[in-house]
Order: C-alpha cells, then sequence, then structure tokens
C-alpha cells in the first residue's frame, strides 16, 4: 500500500529499529484515506496505522539556534549553537524538523542537500542518556545550490 499523499500531518512520531538503519514511524487514521486524514492533533479518528516513514529526503530549510530555547527545553551547560533542518520526505510529500548531525558545518549545508537520518544524542544525565533524530548530509549528494 502506498504512502503517497496519505499524510497531511503527523499524530505521533516514534524512532523505530534504532540498532539497525533508523527509522521514523508515523499514525494515520484507519482505512487511509488521504482526503479524510486529520489534519490536526486533535483529530477525532479513533484507530490509527504505524507507518514507517522514509529516512531520507530533501533539505527544505535550515537555520541555526544561537541561543538557548525555553524551557522545558534541555540545553547543554554552557549552552552550545546548533543547527535544524526541515527536511522534505519524498514519498509522504511531507517536511520533518530534526537537528543536523553532530559534526556538520552548518556553512556547508544547503537547501536541496540530500539528507539521512541518523540517532545522536541530546544530553545526558547521570542515569541515561536521551537520544534524538538528526539529519546527517549524504557524501556525495550536494545541491548545485
Amino acid at each position: 500500500m502506498s504512502t503517497r499523499g496519505a499524510f497531511g500531518s503527523v499524530r505521533r512520531v516514534v524512532i523505530v529499529s534504532p540498532e539497525a538503519s533508523p527509522t521514523l514511524a508515523s499514525e494515520r487514521p484507519e482505512p487511509p484515506k488521504a482526503s479524510a486524514f486529520c489534519r490536526n492533533p486533535s483529530c477525532d479518528g479513533t484507530e490509527f496505522e504505524e507507518v514507517p516513514l522514509s529516512n531520507r529526503g530533501t533539505v527544505w530549510s535550515f537555520t541555526t539556534n544561537h541561543y538557548a530555547p525555553p524551557p522545558p527545553y534541555l540545553a547543554a551547560d554552557p549552552f552550545e549553537p546548533f543547527s535544524v533542518a526541515a527536511v522534505q520526505l519524498p514519498e509522504e510529500k511531507m517536511v520533518v524538523l530534526g537537528q543536523v548531525a553532530d559534526g556538520v558545518d552548518p556553512a556547508t549545508v544547503r537547501i536541496g542537500d540530500k539528507v539521512e537520518l541518523v540517532l545522536g544524542t541530546l544530553f545526558e544525565d547521570d542515569d541515561r542518556e536521551y537520544v534524538v533524530w538528526k539529519w546527517k548530509p549524504i557524501e556525495g549528494a550536494r545541491s548545485d545550490g
């Protein structure tokens, strides 16, 4: 079953199969009808199907945060700037926001670059490591912009 056009927004995104190639998953109403898809989190649908999302996409927009976001966001102390990218997924025709992977120079990121999903540490405390998805440029898949 194709997921093309079946997404209008994301109710919930989860990281699946982190040990292998990381993948995000979303939910859509059951049975899927593009015209009946809930366009906001207050959807009154009651049955949802978990659907894997593409783990590669194209940078649609990006920016670097040079200030510490307010709570409840937990930032490194001292705060270190970080970049975020809005990535368009090809099959889903949707944009997913995520941090740019550690070690990527923001000056090298371009709109149109091909990126892949990776996992990275958001922060650590005494009890555990908090992992999030991030976007990493695919080597050799630069845009010409």
